[in-house]
């Protein structure tokens, strides 16, 4: 997973305003006890922050993939 990627699907689930809050405060002991952008400051994948968040903030597994976009015409 792509680092977009990552903030495509932050912002879907979480909104904008709280997505950026989540991954500057937010501590998964998960991932040592880092917040999401410490994890990928240190070189954590972003696919496993993903994953380490989405476990922790109990998003369903039929969301972790993000929003279903239908292609342009």
């Amino acid at each position: 997973m792509r680092l977009s990627k990552f903030w495509e699907l932050m912002n879907d689930e979480f909104g904008e305003a709280y997505a950026g809050s989540l991954a500057r405060h937010h501590v998964l002991a998960a991932l040592g006890d880092r917040t999401p952008e410490q994890a990928l400051a240190a070189g954590e994948s972003p696919r496993r922050v993903w994953q380490a968040l989405c476990d922790d903030m109990d998003v369903p597994e039929a969301r972790r993939l993000g929003v279903e976009r239908k292609p342009a015409r």
